[in-house]
């Protein structure tokens, strides 16, 4: 597999992570807005059960295809789209931050 596929299957699942953090981060906006308050225990485990879901998720996206290659044998190709994916994250972190500095 080339470098540049590699790359570019690191940058969508960047995103791919970066999308579902947005829609997370969207939720938890609306029940602000929406100002419901439900007793602290189901708070609590609805704060857990995300925690888990979003560990799920996230899991799959970024570790799922790496872990299917080095499964078939192609270690490499598997730890360089893990790299590529990570550094293209450190990136739009990056850029957030930027964003929010201005």
């Amino acid at each position: 597999m080339d470098k540049t596929r590699q790359s570019l299957i690191g940058l969508l699942q960047a995103l791919g992570v970066t999308a579902y953090c947005f829609l997370i981060s969207g939720f938890f906006w609306a029940m602000e807005k929406i100002a419901i308050t439900p007793p602290n225990f189901l708070i609590a485990a609805l704060m857990l059960t995300i925690l888990v879901f979003s560990a799920a998720v996230t899991g799959a996206i970024v570790f799922g295809y790496p872990a299917y290659l080095a499964l078939n044998g192609k270690i490499k190709d598997g730890i360089s789209i893990f790299a590529y994916t990570l550094l293209y994250c450190l990136g739009i972190i990056a850029i957030i931050i930027i964003i929010l500095a201005i």
